[in-house]
């Protein structure tokens, strides 16, 4: 993988070269145009800047001296008044990148007095957090001893606390990020997150048994990961596609989690050849769809594509660039190549159970047809009361079945109004099943006991919900039927088609797109008799744009007057698919 690492590292360092100078004089970082910076992002460029050093051993970037910006953005970071244990723990990390001995850390005798104290006070300081900010207490618990502050080690106590709530939340052993909020089981790409931050932490760490230690319960839930990553990842190298907070990132820690376990020695050597494989594409698509290649920085948004408003620009250069750099190291230390592997696919549907209780059932279903092209994530996950369509139980497939970022539209689910109550048959379910149905088709069907509400509130007596999807090549079949418990009124329904398109400029040439025919959308029953819209033109709207590219068109089914639904009666919205796919680059 040398080839692999050098082209890494010249990445790294272009991003490098296009953003050290917006780092300011007492550590701020001057925002990309018209963004807003965040104050965890001179941890985010400490951490970049301190990778680059372990994996080149240099103190300068041409005109920068390298210490010197690291200790201002470490200074301004735990000075800071505002809430930012995302960027004390990078800048945490950061010193570390440059030695765990203070006497022979060259960051560590540039920092003041003052701001060593402020350090030791912060990193001391720490919340017990239930969500992937646990992951930032480890890495300030390493920094902190590693670093002679503590003569106690409290990483090991924080890790287990970490893998007990792992067990705690979710049957299946998958991280859930979620919070006190909404139904619970967000699991989404901050599970790779916070393994992949975890794993830098205890590699930078000074306690070496303790590492040997953690590493097995560790490896436990990251095998977990690391198995559904063949069926996960399309066969243009798009990686981790539904939840929050994916795009550029969604790719990066794929990308990671993978190269940390082929360096542990997670993957056997047998595998080897299919996760290097796997690899190429994650990159490729990764390089294709986010990098300036004429420039050299990475774009997460423009004027065709969007991301959630914590990740900025600048942010996002600078985890770009560390990355990278991480990339290059682990690829050294890998060795072999990474050559292109013909893997014979076969058409397939599957069920991955993420946590199946009493009171719930969660998971994601994924199928895939390599002769026509499609690879469907269908999710049913929690999203934290968040109401976005990121995380609904719909087919996401970017460059087919795409949604809007941030924003909540009920795409390719039915959302009923029942006097402000809004139901949408997403985020649980119960007696989920999965096989093989006529045709050799496959189906995923749940129910769901009591309607939930778009903001996760469960309804209790208001009626029931079966939902049924069935996938045959590129046809697909959904049908949902609802069940009152006492007569109501439902006063409006609405179901959304949404139309997107690659980005004209950063896309894989073997991504996905609509060939001349579009969706081909058949509603073959629908009891709450609603009629399509005329198509909503929204191709300029700054709100309606993908992680992927622009979304161009809205098709919107609705029944906007009153309906009375009777109990013992079944009211059914069935719909079909069969979508022309096409590669942009035919």
């Amino acid at each position: 993988m040398l080839n692999f690492a050098d082209q890494c590292l010249d990445m790294a360092q272009s991003i490098l070269g296009h953003n050290l100078n917006a780092i300011n004089e007492d550590g701020s970082i001057d925002p990309v145009g018209s963004e807003t910076t965040r104050i965890d992002e001179p941890g985010h460029a400490a951490l970049a800047i301190g990778e680059y050093y372990r994996v080149t051993n240099q103190t300068e970037f041409g005109d920068y001296d390298l210490i010197d910006l690291v200790a201002r953005c470490i200074t301004l970071q735990v000075f800071s008044d505002q809430e930012n244990e995302n960027g004390l723990a990078y800048a945490a990390l950061a010193l570390l990148s440059f030695g765990p001995a203070k006497n022979r850390n060259p960051v560590w005798e540039r920092l003041l007095d003052p701001t060593r104290e402020r350090l030791d006070q912060r990193l001391l300081a720490r919340s017990d957090y239930t969500n992937h900010y646990q992951a930032f207490n480890i890495a300030k618990a390493v920094t902190r001893y590693s670093m002679g502050l503590s003569k106690k080690d409290e990483t090991g106590k924080l890790i287990d606390k970490f893998i007990e709530r792992i067990q705690q939340n979710s049957s299946g052993n998958y991280f859930d990020d979620g919070s006190d909020k909404g139904v619970g089981g967000v699991f989404d790409v901050y599970g790779l997150m916070s393994f992949t931050f975890i794993r830098q932490a205890l590699q930078l760490s000074a306690n070496l048994n303790l590492r040997e230690r953690k590493l097995p319960s560790l490896r436990t839930c990251v095998e977990k990961y690391i198995k559904i990553m063949p069926d996960l990842v399309r066969q243009d190298g798009l990686g981790w596609c539904f939840g929050n907070g994916i795009g550029a990132y969604g790719q990066i820690h794929s990308i990671s989690i993978i190269m940390q376990a082929m360096r542990d020695g997670w993957i056997s050597d047998t595998q080897k050849p299919f996760y290097t494989d796997i690899l190429r594409r994650l990159f490729q698509f990764y390089f294709m769809t986010y990098l300036d290649q004429e420039h050299g920085f990475l774009v997460i948004r423009d004027e065709e594509r969007n991301t959630i408003d914590r990740h900025t620009s600048r942010m996002a250069n600078f985890d770009g660039a560390r990355t990278l750099c991480q990339w290059a190291r682990l690829a050294r230390s890998i060795g072999g190549k990474m050559e292109s592997r013909h893997l014979l696919n076969k058409r397939a549907g599957r069920f991955v159970n993420f946590d199946k209780r009493n009171r719930k059932e969660q998971g994601l279903f994924i199928y895939h047809d390599p002769e026509c092209g499609l690879h469907i994530h269908l999710p049913l996950v929690g999203a934290s009361a968040k109401g976005k369509s990121d995380s609904l139980s719909f087919p996401h497939c970017p460059g087919i079945f795409d949604w809007p970022v941030d924003q909540f539209l009920p795409v390719m689910l039915p959302e009923l109004n029942f006097d402000g109550k809004v139901i949408v048959p997403a985020f649980y379910g119960k007696r989920c099943t999965t096989g093989l149905g006529l045709k050799n088709s496959f189906y995923f069907r749940y129910e769901q006991p009591d309607l939930i509400t778009v903001n996760e509130e469960m309804v209790s007596g208001l009626g029931s919900c079966k939902v049924s999807w069935e996938f045959c090549g590129n046809k697909i079949t959904s049908e949902f039927i609802f069940t009152v418990k006492s007569q109501v009124k439902l006063n409006s329904m609405r179901y959304v088609l949404v139309i997107a398109s690659p980005h004209s400029n950063y896309r894989n040439g073997t991504t996905l797109t609509f060939g001349e025919e579009g969706v081909r959308c058949n509603v073959v029953r629908d009891d709450f008799k609603a009629v399509w819209r005329d198509t909503e033109d929204v191709t300029n709207e700054p709100n309606y744009k993908t992680y992927y590219g622009n979304i161009n068109y809205l098709q919107t089914l609705t029944r906007d007057h009153p309906m009375i639904m009777r109990p013992k009666q079944q009211y059914r919205l069935k719909v079909t698919f069969e979508p022309d796919i096409t590669l942009v680059g035919e």
